[in-house]
């Protein structure tokens, strides 16, 4: 068989055989070349340092050298700044050595660079969305000019950004950018772990008409090094990872911030040469942690996850992992960092504290060995961002009518469901409310939006979606503990619930939603959390299932280190006396119920407001694998008749209900256009962050 190696010009071809000194492509690499050579959209998948760059990128510089562009006739696009850094001497390489340029926009780069790129635009441009959408508006750039010759976007790490707010952005930017390009634009995406590849590809193809593919050519077997170690607390856990990271250089990855500068400072005191990066370090003493860690040999990141998606930190030896990460897609992200050296295997040392921690990551190691990984979700219906493309539309065109709004917004993938009547009225209720004035048929930003965005020349409309909301935690004495991300916090109830944070058990006392913060007190003794119950982290469905499996079965792992062997059969011994493999448990004890579900967070958050229909008294309290509930003279026979109306799937069908819970939610600040939305909306966005009632309905049916 005749390589696609032959269909690239003949200056590519001498470039990969003189200057990468490559005798040969990869499977995906042959592959993925064939299909985009044929003018294929397609989702490129491969484990990290499979080579879905080049990939993708060979074919497309191969047609620009054949024909070059005027203006930008390929866009890279990737999540996050770092990653756009990272990957700018590569791409650099490729595009100089068949006498391309690349060029990288983002927040950080320079006006006078931006200014020379404007006057000589460069073939390849690499960008985040946000940066994207600001090229759009900018009344000092002439997209028609840059942009009609654009033939092919590469979106990197296209998981991240899927099923997003972030994700919808980026899709109405592209539509946006179909419509001046004179091209039916190339789609590709590029992702090392994703669950149903096809649906992200339909997502992807948008409005394009060409064919579409999935590239995942079949892997070898690769050979992985695994371990499970028990410590029972923070120090001990830090102490035996400084020992495992001694001459060897490591990622140290921990589930927060305040767990990683503490981690960081034990592994100090143990000597170990450690740099910490997380969101919040600057963005100098990260770029620092980065460049002296790449050039040394013994030394060790402690970060959360931003250093999960591609960021190449040099040649690494080992992966360490503090608890577990909630989904199996970020174990194999993380993984994914070593193993890139010829002779070298992946691995990845789990450093566990709890019991719940060391089941947690045996059931995502075990989800990985079937090749298991999470579908990413796509929703229709996002609110969020339609709002901000209205607004972003009134902006960069000195107005648009509605029709053509709808017309540019209804094909974007992410908003399909909402129909044009829901449309009008959210148009009505934004004029109503003075988001946007109408004049002369034109539909402009109106002084509310302006107050709240115009702010450094709408920078702040630019800047699209804020973090993910947290609450502070404080004692009722008003010093700071921490943080608690906020689908955690809906699971908390005042004066009964209580969590771990910072090593220690604190009881709730009360959750102010109105500044998001929660005030507790320490937990008396007697009231330490109960497993399951404290992680700050909702876990899926599978993960909850499979950690079922573990407790229910007689399989035995030989990746756990002894102390955690020894933490298994105890939780084995434990709990066998009242689960039943697939379907969990109910155990009764004095005015308390314990429904061992394990069915995940957010279906068991869902199915505390099910029983809080059927008997408002009762307090409910829900976490991953069960749901509590507490009355006086509460037993399991009362308990048992209470839910029988929950099994007839008229009780998840009742609108009117449901819609009383939906209004009764609180009213979390899940969006920066959250005070832009109509009430209607604004109770839908909510409840699809906090409930599945689907889910619910499924598992309690099944």
């Amino acid at each position: 068989m005749v390589s696609v190696f032959a269909q690239f010009s003949p200056r590519l071809q001498q470039a990969i055989v003189a200057r990468l000194g490559w005798s040969s492509l990869r499977p995906v690499q042959e592959e993925a070349a064939a299909l985009l050579l044929q003018g294929h959209n397609a989702v490129i998948l491969a484990p990290t340092a499979g080579g879905k760059t080049e990939a993708a990128m060979f074919p497309l510089l191969s047609q620009m050298v054949d024909s070059q562009p005027e203006g930008v006739g390929t866009l890279y696009v990737a999540p996050i700044r770092a990653l756009l850094n990272n990957q700018e001497d590569r791409l650099g390489l490729y595009t100089e050595m068949v006498g391309l340029r690349r060029f990288v926009w983002h927040g950080d780069t320079p006006d006078t660079a931006r200014r020379r790129f404007l006057k000589e635009p460069t073939e390849l441009l690499m960008t985040t969305p946000e940066s994207l959408e600001v090229m759009l508006i900018s009344p000092r750039l002439d997209s028609y000019t840059l942009f009609r010759n654009l033939r092919a976007i590469v979106i990197d790490e296209i998981h991240a950004l899927a099923g997003s707010d972030r994700g919808a952005h980026l899709m109405s930017v592209i539509e946006r950018l179909v419509r001046i390009s004179r091209h039916d634009v190339q789609r590709i995406g590029l992702s090392a772990t994703v669950g149903n590849p096809d649906a992200i590809l339909g997502w992807l193809q948008g409005t394009s008409q060409r064919a579409g593919s999935v590239v995942n050519p079949p892997s070898p077997p690769a050979r992985r090094r695994l371990l499970v170690v028990h410590r029972p607390d923070l120090q001990q856990l830090a102490l035996a990872a400084a020992h495992v990271a001694k001459a060897h250089k490591s990622l140290f990855f921990c589930q927060s911030r305040a767990t990683t500068e503490a981690v960081a400072e034990q592994m100090r005191r143990a000597e170990t040469t450690v740099f910490v990066h997380h969101s919040a370090v600057s963005r100098e003493e990260r770029a620092l942690a980065e460049a002296r860690f790449a050039h040394g040999s013994d030394a060790c990141i402690v970060c959360t996850s931003t250093l999960e998606l591609g960021i190449d930190v040099g040649d690494l030896d080992l992966v360490l992992q503090a608890e577990a990460p909630a989904t199996v897609s970020s174990f194999l992200q993380r993984m994914g960092r070593t193993g890139r050296r010829s002779g070298q295997v992946a691995n990845t040392t789990f450093f566990c504290s709890t019991g719940e921690s060391v089941l947690q990551a045996i059931a995502l190691i075990e989800l990985a060995k079937r090749r298991w990984v999470e579908s990413v979700p796509i929703d229709g219906r996002c609110w969020p961002v339609l709002i901000h493309q209205i607004l972003a539309l009134s902006l960069a065109t000195d107005g648009v009518t509605a029709d053509d709004a709808w017309l540019q917004l209804s094909c974007v993938p992410d908003f399909c469901a909402i129909r044009r009547d829901e449309f009008d009225r959210l148009l009505d209720w934004m004029l109503q409310d003075e988001s946007l004035r109408l004049a002369s048929g034109q539909l402009l930003l109106g002084p509310k939006a302006e107050r709240r965005f115009g702010r450094r020349n709408f920078m702040e409309l630019y800047a699209t979606f804020s973090s993910p909301a947290t609450y502070t935690v404080q004692t009722s004495a008003g010093q700071p503990l921490g943080t608690l991300n906020q689908d955690f916090v809906d699971r908390l109830v005042d004066d009964v619930s209580c969590f771990l944070l910072g090593g220690r058990p604190w009881a709730v006392l009360r959750v102010q939603h109105d500044d998001r913060r929660i005030l507790v007190t320490p937990a008396p003794r007697g009231r330490e959390p109960t497993w399951g119950g404290f992680l700050p982290q909702f876990l899926s469905r599978a993960v909850c299932q499979q950690i079922l499996h573990l407790l229910t079965s007689d399989e035995t792992y030989g990746y756990l280190e002894r102390r955690a062997e020894a933490l298994l059969a105890g939780e084995r011994e434990r709990m066998r006396l009242f689960l039943r493999p697939q379907v969990g448990g109910i155990v009764a004890g004095p005015d308390e119920i314990c429904w061992w579900t394990f069915a995940g967070g957010r279906i068991n958050a869902t199915l505390r407001h099910a029983l809080k229909l059927l008997n408002d008294d009762w307090k409910v309290i829900p976490d991953n694998y069960a749901v509590r509930i507490y009355a006086e003279q509460l037993t399991l026979d009362s308990f048992q008749h209470a839910i029988t109306p929950m099994r007839n799937p008229s009780f998840w069908s009742d609108e009117l209900r449901w819609s009383g819970v939906i209004a009764s939610l609180p009213n979390y600040r899940l969006s920066k256009f959250q005070p832009l939305m109509p009430p209607w909306v604004e109770r839908e966005v909510v409840a699809g962050q906090l409930l599945d009632l689907a889910g619910a309905r499924d598992w309690v049916l099944a």
